[in-house]
């Protein structure tokens, strides 16, 4: 019924999508939707889409099918009450009658279009709760005032019990106040309020289940737990996997159905088979079936079309062990790519001359591919939020010994690009005119130049010595792996191998990057962090502990500074080339960390380094980016992607359009692509 659902709904939308059509790059294509709390909505264009085969087009969209099947699992394993209260507050959106003016009603839409931004009740990034702005009262009456089919309780639950249940987990701003704690003086599994754990278990019993599995020696270890949720049953510990027959399998078995229809287009035997493993994955929830896929994914670097569709980046999990299910389609970007190609060839000169110990470096640099794409649809853990590079597997034998492919998505950094031109950011956050004209001529070329070095080389670079645990960094883990490529970026990007490779023209250009990079770093990302708060996130806190680093141990020769300029704080950068040395030997203690497994040098970077934030400047910065009115976090709606059909039926073409809203994508995916039960648990 689904199928033929969206093939009506495309004849609805095709009269007024015809001056959007191909994917063509427009001069005016509007790329700001809306904002909203702290939270800006964009549009990308798919540019060049006319580019690919009519069964390349195929491809795409059964693939992007499957992308937007499993939105309902990523709810569920942020809170297990994510279903429940995103279905209760749609059922309200939908069927509301009364005033739309009053101040209920307009803070609960801004409520609901976090919680879909979100994809559920805690902040994206900074992982706390955020408690309604509209009275439980307005909530409980509305709900009252719901037809009851629409309200979705438990079976056998009356609305009253369903109230009873679901009001302090909205309201309550104890109860389950954040999805991933990181605070390393509590037990991190019982203070974390994602569902990758049942109720009541602890970081101990965590930490000891997974560790019995592990053989000591064992040099192709899989990703023990990756793909399940663990749970007590008659007192005993056991996994609930992720599969068709397990755990969400009505989303997964929608996600399958539409890998075997794209698979049917696939461009060779190579991404077919990829296609049909990842099938044997979800059908099995095999962890080695999952590995092989991996193998075969990184050896596909022919392919124009790539996607990554599954469980697969575990910063969701405070200990690093469960996986958030992701999934972005794309395509190949080749005339970019052919410069990005230059990184990945040069891979082994890049590892044999860091200036890490050698015990650390790979011998030998194997199936590194690098390339620029096109994204084609965001799903799960990529919608609507999305990262602008990807570096996989995460496998660390697998990278060793297969290699790993990095992207830069490139359509996604143009949308922020174009978003964000005349906001007024550096006027107010730059210190002066030499470290803006160097930010105005240099900081796309570099900024995108650092996130393929991020990707391609520093997640590919460096080892673990021999039997090392890759999880013997716990809490920590996330922010080192991201410090380690961060900083392998930032040290080649001031290399002469830059100029001598053509990825920049100019040796000056790297410090309009160390210079964002220290800005960013100590000061303007504190944005995106509540007055009073620390920092959480893992990329946050890499950041941070970089550039506070560098800041304290060049110290001595004033390397870099904060200094006031009309009662304003500023990052001044005195010694370019110092701050490059500093760089490379803060990378060889990162490395040194990871490779030896050293949780307590781990910690006391982490913790002094990448914590805390000055209560002072935070009030400082906060105040100077309200009076911008830019929204410190960017997300996109997707295309919506038209069928068109002959007169008997055979597709002549399908074509990406830009005209759906917000609030119209997500229920229209809530509508469609919804196939879980409420509870999960």
């Amino acid at each position: 019924m689904k199928k033929i659902f969206i093939i009506m709904a495309v004849a609805l939308l095709s009269f007024s999508c015809k001056n959007q059509r191909q994917g063509i790059v427009q001069d005016n294509f509007d790329y700001n939707v809306e904002q909203f709390a702290d939270l800006g909505i964009l549009r990308y264009q798919v540019t060049d889409w006319d580019s690919l085969s009519l069964n390349q087009k195929k491809l795409i969209y059964y693939l992007n099918e499957a992308a937007m099947e499993g939105r309902d699992i990523l709810f569920d394993q942020n809170n297990r009450y994510n279903l429940a209260i995103r279905r209760t507050l749609e059922a309200i959106y939908t069927n509301y009658t009364g005033d739309k003016t009053v101040k209920d009603y307009e803070e609960f839409v801004v409520y609901l279009k976090r919680v879909w931004f979100s994809n559920g009740i805690h902040h994206h990034y900074g992982e706390d709760k955020f408690v309604p702005g509209f009275s439980q009262d307005f909530f409980t009456q509305t709900v009252r005032s719901l037809p009851t089919p629409l309200i979705p309780v438990r079976e056998g639950q009356s609305v009253d019990a369903f109230l009873d249940e679901i009001v302090p987990v909205l309201f309550d701003p104890k109860l389950y106040a954040k999805k991933v704690n990181q605070d390393s003086s509590m037990d991190v599994i019982i203070y974390s309020a994602n569902n990758y754990y049942g109720e009541g278990i602890t970081q101990q019993e965590v930490e000891k289940f997974y560790g019995a599995m592990k053989e000591p020696n064992d040099s192709t270890p899989v990703p023990y737990g990756l793909n399940s949720r663990l749970v007590k049953k008659e007192g005993k510990l056991v996994e609930e996997v992720y599969k068709i027959g397990g755990l969400y399998s009505p989303a997964i078995e929608r996600i399958v159905y539409n890998l075997e229809q794209a698979a049917q287009y696939a461009e060779n035997d190579q991404q077919k088979l990829v296609i049909d493993l990842l099938i044997d994955f979800y059908k099995t929830g095999s962890l080695k079936k999952y590995d092989e896929y991996s193998i075969e994914w990184v050896k596909d670097t022919q392919s124009v079309v790539d996607f990554v569709n599954g469980f697969t980046e575990s910063y969701g999990d405070a200990l690093g062990i469960k996986a958030s299910w992701e999934a972005l389609v794309n395509f190949k970007d080749l005339k970019a790519t052919a410069l990005t190609k230059l990184i990945s060839e040069n891979a082994q000169w890049f590892e044999d001359n860091s200036p890490v110990d050698p015990l650390f470096k790979k011998k030998e640099v194997k199936g590194i591919s690098a390339k620029v794409i096109t994204a084609t649809i965001l799903g799960g853990d990529c919608y609507p939020a999305t990262p602008i590079g990807i570096n996989l597997p995460n496998s660390n034998w697998i990278r060793k010994d297969f290699g790993s492919k990095s992207v830069t998505i490139t359509n996604i950094t143009q949308a922020y690009e174009k978003a964000a031109a005349g906001s007024g950011f550096n006027d107010e956050f730059v210190y002066a005119a030499y470290e803006k004209d160097l930010m105005n001529r240099y900081s796309t070329q570099t900024n995108d130049l650092h996130t393929s070095l991020h990707e391609c080389l520093g997640h590919a670079s460096g080892q673990l010595l021999p039997g090392v645990d890759p999880d013997a960094l716990k809490v920590y883990g996330s922010t080192i792996e991201e410090a380690r490529a961060d900083l392998f970026g930032l040290y080649y990007i001031a290399d002469q191998k830059m100029l001598e490779l053509g990825l920049l023209d100019n040796p000056d250009a790297y410090k309009s990057e160390y210079y964002k990079y220290m800005m960013n770093g100590i000061l303007t990302q504190l944005a995106r962090i509540d007055l009073g708060k620390d920092i959480e996130e893992a990329h946050m806190r890499n950041r941070a502990l970089i550039a506070h680093w560098v800041l304290k141990h060049g110290q001595k020769d004033k390397v870099a500074e904060l200094v006031k300029k009309n009662g304003k704080t500023y990052v001044i950068i005195n010694d370019y080339t110092k701050m490059h040395i500093l760089i490379g030997e803060l990378l060889a203690e990162i490395q040194r960390i990871k490779s030896e497994g050293d949780f307590e040098a781990a910690k006391q970077l982490v913790e002094n380094y990448g914590v805390k934030v000055d209560p002072d400047i935070h009030k400082e910065i906060l105040d100077r980016y309200a009076t911008l009115n830019i929204a410190p976090y960017k997300g996109f709606v997707n295309p919506y992607y038209e069928m068109i059909k002959d007169v008997t039926g055979n597709i002549t073409d399908i074509i990406p359009t830009y005209n759906e809203g917000y609030a119209e994508q997500m229920l229209r995916y809530s509508k469609e692509h919804s196939h879980l039960p409420t509870y999960n648990d």
